[in-house]
């Protein structure tokens, strides 16, 4: 009986040992993040000008993401715009430290330009990234300025118009270039504004009559005077769904004259699956990295960060980072014929 009890007791005793064991390390990585975080502050890169959407959903981000990470570090936004948030999105991936202490977004589409040939100035795989997720999915639209005369798709397709972008890479660019080539619109596309507000201003100049690509969350709050006052004309939504308030738009695949091009286009509107996504640079020791997506996953139901946006009229829908790497990887593994035609489109385009 003796010998039983003390069987029992190493056995208790082995049994706590391991436990310990399998305990400790998890412990001292949290321990270990807490302590590189604690005091430090992190700078969050938004790859577009002051003013827009992306800017003020980075912002947004920025007031409330330190208080789930580990040590509950500083969060600076620092504005890096240029090429459609494509200078962002390589100095993320190829200058940033790769330590955690640096993470930021771009354009919602950039994850698709690549594998459509778009990518001449992407320094960049965007698998490689550390997804840590978007704050919300979305749609654009074509809007153009009552003025132009530009109110239907027959319009869009025989008369001549103006559309303003913010350059490759952004869904301005990248819908108004496939459209442009698939349609064969007489479409004159301008580039080089630098943030969605910039363009609108240019709208209202009348230095260009509309937008395509133009986020609907962003032109129905920041933007949405000039909507109710029918300044501007909703004509083409650029998504496989019609919103509720836009019921009597049409969407892309509404036009779309074949099979071919409805494959095509369900392609491309999947880029709005992650309408603002932020990332981390690839290559952080991976307890920092999950930790960023926890903290990114907590700030979505953070009632603080939810009243914040309500306050802004700022659309939270948000898509995990483990979601974004599955989107990324469908994408990748669509039928090459469909692949190669879109990205013809998008080449000739440009």
């Amino acid at each position: 009986m003796v010998e039983s009890r003390a069987v029992f007791s190493f056995t208790i005793l082995a049994m706590a040992a391991s436990a310990a064991a399998a305990f400790a390390p998890v412990s001292a990585r949290c321990d270990d993040v807490s302590d590189f975080y604690a005091g430090r502050t992190v700078q969050l890169v938004i790859g577009y000008a002051t003013g827009g959407g992306y800017d003020d959903y980075a912002r947004m981000l920025g007031r409330h993401i330190g208080r789930h990470i580990p040590g509950h570090p500083t969060v600076v936004v620092q504005n890096m715009p240029g090429a459609g948030s494509i200078r962002a999105a390589n100095y993320l991936y190829n200058v940033a430290p790769k330590d955690g202490a640096v993470f930021g977004g771009f354009a919602r589409g950039i994850f698709l330009d690549p594998l459509l040939g778009r990518a001449e100035a992407m320094r960049f795989t965007p698998a490689k990234f550390g997804w840590l997720g978007s704050v919300s999915n979305d749609i654009g639209v074509c809007a153009f300025r009552s003025e132009a005369g530009i109110n239907s798709w027959a319009d869009m397709q025989t008369k001549r118009y103006k559309i303003g972008a913010t350059g490759a890479g952004a869904d301005s660019d990248v819908f108004s270039n496939l459209l442009r080539k698939m349609f064969n619109l007489p479409m004159q596309l301008v580039l080089g504004y630098q943030s969605a507000a910039e363009t609108v201003l240019a709208i209202q100049r009348k230095e260009v009559d509309g937008r395509c690509g133009w986020s609907w969350s962003t032109l129905s709050t920041r933007n949405r005077d000039l909507w109710l006052s029918k300044q501007i004309h909703v004509v083409l939504q650029l998504s496989d769904r019609r919103l509720p308030e836009l019921a009597e738009v049409p969407t892309v695949l509404d036009v779309a004259g074949s099979a071919e091009q409805r494959a095509i286009l369900q392609l491309i509107v999947a880029r709005q699956t992650m309408a603002r996504p932020f990332v981390a640079p690839p290559g952080l020791p991976p307890e920092r990295l999950a930790a960023l997506r926890s903290a990114f996953d907590a700030t979505m139901e953070d009632p603080e960060f939810l009243a914040d946006a309500s306050r802004q009229g700022l659309d939270v829908r948000p898509v995990t980072g483990a979601e974004a790497d599955a989107l990324i990887a469908k994408v990748y593994a669509t039928a090459p014929d469909v692949v190669r035609r879109a990205a013809e489109y998008m080449k000739e385009a440009q």
